[in-house]
């Protein structure tokens, strides 16, 4: 185990300087000049000239992508005209827009997006493994169709139109909920989860569906081998075959697909954060975009590459420990 760890952690890291180079070459090719961008529309020449100076914009691309990965492991210091401003490790840069360190606006903003996708999480798992559990339990009868219906309805449902109808229902004509500002966590528990509600909500339906299938057909699987129609000959009950052996069964390969929504799911929250007004890594990503502000996006794109990458070793993990059939090598 602790083998196959090390190598899949080695493996996370050269993926992760791949997608070094591809973003750095995408920042370095992107058009316009960063320069400029980072200087304003109204600075002449030569305080241009003096900003690409200080961030190093002359030097050759191999020698910036290098001061690049510098930063990442041991920070970097950069000129500031007057004085000079030290990055710590990791340190992504300054932003263009504000010359903030892209390092302190993504661990502002990361709260925000676990916030977002681990209440979610939890919300879909309650529902999706619920329900299909349900399904099984029930198959042949209209308790199932409904539910494979309602199932099917929402994977195939946009995550921003069930947002627009939560909020139109629950927040605009109803009033039974604030709309979503953000509340940290630490600050106030209860209505950090009041004004989350919505958001883990619009996730919850669209990821449950896929965990309601999934648990459907792993629960049938497991119900129709040979060993359960063994304990049902002996006399077990249903209540015991589906708590410790179908409900088991059907439990690691909805573990190992939550690890890995998990990871994607800080890559794929700009819709629901900019719908939501969630000041997340997706709301900054769009801000960001918007504004060409180039060492922010590859900041916000590497944090959310190696979320992926992590969630993906978690994934291939959980799965071998909750099935010891499965061989790590």
């Amino acid at each position: 185990m602790t083998g196959y760890i090390l190598r899949r952690v080695g493996g996370a890291f050269l993926v992760l300087l791949v997608l070094t180079v591809v973003v750095y070459a995408f920042f370095y090719l992107a058009p316009g000049d960063p320069a400029r961008l980072a200087c304003g529309q109204r600075c002449n020449p030569q305080q241009i000239a003096q900003v690409r100076e200080q961030l190093a914009l002359d030097d050759p691309v191999h020698v910036q992508y290098w001061h690049f990965l510098q930063g990442l492991v041991a920070g970097h210091d950069y000129s500031t005209g007057t004085g000079v401003l030290h990055c710590d490790a990791p340190c992504f840069g300054l932003s263009y827009r504000n010359d903030q360190q892209v390092t302190e606006l993504i661990t502002q903003r990361v709260p925000v997006t676990a916030s977002l996708a681990f209440g979610a999480m939890a919300l879909w798992l309650l529902l999706g493994v619920g329900t299909g559990l349900l399904a099984a339990l029930r198959r042949g009868g209209v308790t199932e169709r409904v539910l494979t219906a309602v199932t099917l309805a929402g994977t195939a449902t946009p995550v921003f139109i069930i947002g627009l109808l939560l909020l139109m229902v629950f927040c605009a004509q109803l009033q039974w909920l604030p709309f979503p500002t953000y509340v940290p966590l630490a600050e106030d528990p209860e209505q950090w989860a009041w004004n989350m509600l919505l958001p883990w909500t619009a996730l919850a339906l669209i990821e449950s569906a896929k965990y309601a299938r999934m648990t459907r057909s792993s629960v049938l699987e497991t119900l129709a081998e040979d060993h359960i129609r063994t304990f049902r000959a002996y006399g077990v009950g249903e209540r015991a075959l589906v708590g410790r052996h179908a409900l088991r069964g059907a439990l690691p390969p909805v573990i190992a697909l939550t690890a890995i929504d998990l990871g994607t799911m800080f890559g794929n929250a700009v819709l629901t954060e900019t719908l939501f007004g969630l000041p997340g890594l997706g709301q900054l990503l769009v801000q960001s975009v918007r504004v060409i502000d180039l060492p922010v996006i590859v900041g916000v794109v590497l944090v959310t590459g190696a979320a992926v990458v992590l969630a993906n070793i978690v994934a291939d993990i959980l799965y071998a420990v909750t099935d010891r059939r499965v061989a790590l090598t």
